[in-house]
């Protein structure tokens, strides 16, 4: 199917390697982590460990009831990341996550938003329609605590040269 004549593609909502400022901190809506989901993570990843699935084994843990996976913390960040529009559109690569930490539990009821500090800007050396955008990202519970934290490196279109 053909695009009708003088039809332009819509624009895409997300932001272009040009358009983000070093010392910049975007933030994202909140999302509540259930005890669904930590149940369906573990069964997607087949993750069954204790501190995540057993009430009564956790109990007997310091966090005294079962916990989020990391990862799933991070794939919660990465739907809030998406949900906000900044890469829709935009995001080219995932490059690298440096020093990702799990600083503070997440459980069942926690409401997590993603803070990211824009860190670092450079130049595509392989790709002139491409830039690189160095994050330093908090995931950041409903007590404005860091529940976990990363560099992460993505590479972004750069805004199209004006016809």
């Amino acid at each position: 199917m053909t695009a009708p004549a003088g039809h332009q593609p819509a624009a895409p909502r997300g932001r272009y390697f040009e358009d983000f400022t070093v010392g910049e901190v975007l933030r994202t809506g909140r999302r509540t982590i259930t005890s669904t989901d930590i149940v369906n993570f573990a069964c997607l990843s087949g993750d069954f460990n204790d501190v995540h699935t057993n009430h009564e084994y956790a109990r007997q843990t310091p966090f005294g009831e079962p916990i989020a996976h990391g990862p799933l913390v991070f794939a919660v960040a990465a739907g809030l990341n998406y949900a906000s529009g900044i890469n829709d559109g935009t995001l080219l690569a995932l490059m690298g996550i440096d020093n990702w930490r799990m600083k503070l539990p997440v459980k069942h009821g926690d409401t997590i938003h993603v803070e990211s500090l824009v860190a670092a800007l450079q130049e595509s050396k392989s790709r002139p329609d491409a830039g690189i955008v160095t994050f330093d990202r908090s995931f950041v519970n409903q007590r404005g605590e860091a529940v976990q934290e990363m560099r992460i490196t993505i590479l972004y279109r750069r805004r199209p040269a004006a016809v």
